[in-house]
C-alpha cells in the first residue's frame, strides 16, 4: 500500500497522471515501482506510438497503424479519468489512503485545475480516437464492398 513509500500529494499525482499517466508515472508514484498497472499502461502506449509513427511514415493507408494507434488514445484517456479523479477525490479521503500524517501541502486549485485539463484533454483524445476507428471501418467496408461490386460478373 502506499502508506509504505510515505505521503504521496494529491496535486503530484493528478498532474503526474496528467502529463505522464500513459508511461504510468502517477501508478509509480503512488504505488512505487511494482505496481502491475503502472507496468500494464507502458505496453499499449508504446504500441499506439509505433501506430503513429507508421503513419507519418507511410500514410493514412497504413492498415496496420490502424490498428495501433487507438491503443494510444485509449490509454491517454484512461488516465485522464485517473487525473480527474485523483483531483478531485475529497482531501480527507485522499490523506487517509495516501498521506495518513497529513505531511503534504494541500494545492487545491492545482487539483481543480489539473482535473479540468484531464478533462478537455480525455474528452477530445476519447472523441478522436472513437472518430478514427469510426472512419477506418467505414472506410474498409467501403472499399470491401467496391472491390466484390467490381468482381461480380
Amino acid at each position: 500500500m502506499s502508506q509504505a513509500h510515505g505521503a504521496r500529494s494529491k496535486t503530484a499525482a493528478t498532474w503526474l497522471a496528467l502529463l505522464g499517466g500513459a508511461f504510468g508515472l502517477h501508478r509509480f508514484y503512488l504505488h512505487g515501482a511494482r505496481d502491475v498497472w503502472g507496468w500494464l499502461l507502458i505496453p499499449p502506449t508504446l504500441i499506439g506510438l509505433w501506430g503513429v509513427q507508421r503513419m507519418r511514415a507511410y500514410g493514412q493507408d497504413d492498415v496496420l497503424a490502424w490498428f495501433l494507434m487507438p491503443w494510444l488514445g485509449l490509454t491517454l484517456a484512461a488516465t485522464m479519468l485517473e487525473a480527474i479523479v485523483y483531483g478531485l477525490t475529497p482531501r480527507d479521503r485522499w490523506q487517509a489512503r495516501h498521506d495518513p500524517q497529513g505531511r503534504t501541502r494541500a494545492w487545491p486549485w492545482l487539483d481543480v485545475i489539473g482535473a479540468v485539463a484531464a478533462l478537455a484533454i480525455g474528452a477530445i483524445v476519447l472523441i478522436s480516437t472513437i472518430a478514427f476507428v469510426a472512419q477506418r471501418s467505414f472506410e474498409a467496408r467501403a472499399s470491401a464492398q467496391s472491390n466484390s461490386q467490381r468482381l461480380a460478373p
